[in-house]
């Protein structure tokens, strides 16, 4: 079966993290049978604007294609404006950027079915060019689409919709973000199929030593804006701290929210115990996972959330939030923790607990490394998806 992948989130020169879940998907379809090439649509970056700010001049040395782990993946420039400007026609302008590269691809890859990551503006863009293949289309989304771009305003929606009506199948990646929708008109096409990861990191667990033996060590990853909950995480430790010194709270990733962040902790007291380690290259952050003791992040708007059953996977105790994607895959008290949205006190009483519980919390760090293996691979999510592939092509 020959696939194309269509999603500007995608690993590159720009930013090696940016959608490796999605990478490595296509590995898992790959491995399943499936031929694959992928297109990521890369933000169009011209002189001058290339040469005096550095986020374009860095899209702009993006190659035009490469080889990964030896899977063809391009990147065709498009027109973004800044801000979201304009975002309604982001498909239209997405969908004129890559329909030259999808002609080139299919004179010698005759691709059987397109699966776009997020319907706007890549979904949008597919079916633009969809018009002169006509081939099943299939839309994932990963939580943006339903919990943005929906209600940003009337013009996306309509755009958004236009997408949706008109796909042959989609996929989200939680149940909560299927609810979101549950009164709309496309609701029937939808599929739950959870995100998964590397079955190896079951396998061979990363390995890192603690500093120090006494040492709890809680930690977080994620873009560091406010949906996030990492301050949530930085006043529960402040309440905590007098009963347990000891605390080293890692926070790993970067965004808007960092000066916010670091001024709190300043404000706390806390710049002994909390840790800004930036943004850092995924096998690090899975050494970091190793090495920790709960993995808290208390986020509010997540669609599913890979890092909570990558965490997992590591064997560790993981805390999110209730009404979230993540409950798919967390039963409270069982195989993981999930805490009020917003309530310091809540998950200051579940760290408590958990801290003070080595026996219980290493127990549910293990039931949930169970959970992930049993039912939150790639390569079982890869077979979920080639099977609604075949639906479509039957």
């Amino acid at each position: 079966m020959k696939v194309l992948v269509i999603s500007h989130m995608y690993p590159s020169t720009f930013n090696s993290m940016s959608g490796i879940f999605i990478h490595q998907q296509v590995k898992a379809l790959i491995e399943q049978g499936c031929e694959v090439k992928v297109v990521s649509p890369v933000p169009w970056a011209a002189f001058p604007i290339n040469r005096i700010n550095h986020k374009w001049r860095a899209y702009s040395e993006i190659p035009y294609k490469v080889n990964m782990d030896s899977i063809e993946i391009y990147y065709p420039r498009y027109v973004e404006f800044p801000k979201g400007y304009l975002f309604h026609k982001s498909g239209v302008f997405m969908g004129l950027g890559i329909k030259k590269t999808i002609e080139d691809i299919y004179r010698n890859f005759k691709f059987e079915i397109i699966h776009s990551n997020v319907a706007l503006p890549d979904g949008y863009g597919a079916m633009l060019v969809n018009e002169k293949y006509n081939v099943p289309h299939v839309v994932t989304i990963h939580g943006q689409d339903f919990q943005n771009t929906l209600n940003k305003n009337e013009k996306c929606r309509k755009a958004l919709f236009k997408v949706l009506d008109r796909v042959d199948k989609i996929i989200t990646v939680s149940s909560k973000l299927q609810r979101l929708v549950k009164d709309e008109s496309f609701y029937s096409k939808i599929e739950v199929v959870n995100n998964g990861i590397d079955k190896t990191y079951l396998h061979n667990q990363c390995k890192d030593k603690k500093e120090k033996k006494h040492t709890i060590k809680i930690l977080s990853v994620s873009n560091l804006i406010k949906t996030k909950g990492v301050d949530i995480n930085i006043k529960a430790i402040a309440k905590l701290i007098a009963k347990y010194p000891d605390i080293e709270y890692e926070i790993i990733g970067e965004g808007p929210e960092k000066p916010r962040l670091v001024s709190l902790v300043n404000n706390l007291g806390l710049k002994g115990n909390v840790k800004f380690l930036g943004k850092l290259e995924h096998d690090i952050v899975m050494r970091h996972m190793a090495s920790c003791d709960i993995f808290s992040l208390p986020s509010y708007s997540e669609g599913f959330g890979v890092v909570y059953i990558e965490a997992m996977s590591q064997g560790k105790t993981v805390i999110g939030v209730k009404g979230e994607g993540i409950e798919d895959a967390i039963i409270h008290g069982y195989n993981g923790f999930l805490v009020q949205r917003e309530d310091v006190g809540d998950l200051t009483k579940t760290l408590d607990f958990l801290i003070s519980n080595e026996k219980k919390r290493i127990e549910i760090g293990e039931i949930g490394k169970k959970t992930v293996e049993e039912n939150f691979t790639w390569d079982i999510n890869a077979k979920k998806v080639i099977s609604i592939y075949d639906s479509l092509i039957k």
